[in-house]
């Protein structure tokens, strides 16, 4: 009788993107940062008493680029760090030109709408479907 073993699987490690495509998506990405999320979502940078936008940007993670909302807190009292990421927006590489498009839901977890799109269509999806909107 076989012993049985405990091994870690491949799972949700998926494909990587060759560098120049890497390369492609991060400029369309920022281009939709700067064009679209920056303008509607953070037109400027107004302090509130509580957590409050002072930036967006984009960053990989693995085989994910995430779209990410900075926030800031100005009190010190009971702040746990004065600036704090939020993601918002996620696309997963699958392929190439391939993604699943994810939005962060307020449970803390993933939430995949929309499977195997191109990059165009993920970054459509991006701006017409409020799902993938920061906060």
């Amino acid at each position: 009788m076989a012993k049985k073993q405990w091994v870690r699987g491949e799972r949700g490690r998926g494909a990587r993107p060759p560098e120049a495509e890497k390369a492609v998506i991060v400029a369309a990405c920022d281009r939709l940062i700067d064009e679209f999320f920056v303008p509607r979502f953070l037109p400027g940078i107004r302090p509130t008493a509580f957590n409050y936008p002072v930036a967006i940007r984009g960053k990989w993670h693995g085989n994910r680029f995430r779209f990410i909302q900075r926030f800031r807190s100005d009190r010190a009292d009971d702040a746990f760090a004065p600036e704090f990421d939020a993601p918002f927006a996620r696309l997963d590489y699958v392929g190439r030109d391939r993604f699943d498009v994810s939005y962060y839901r307020h449970t803390e977890k993933w939430f995949c709408l929309y499977r195997y799109v191109s990059l165009a269509q993920a970054l459509q999806l991006l701006r017409d479907d409020g799902h993938f909107h920061p906060v």
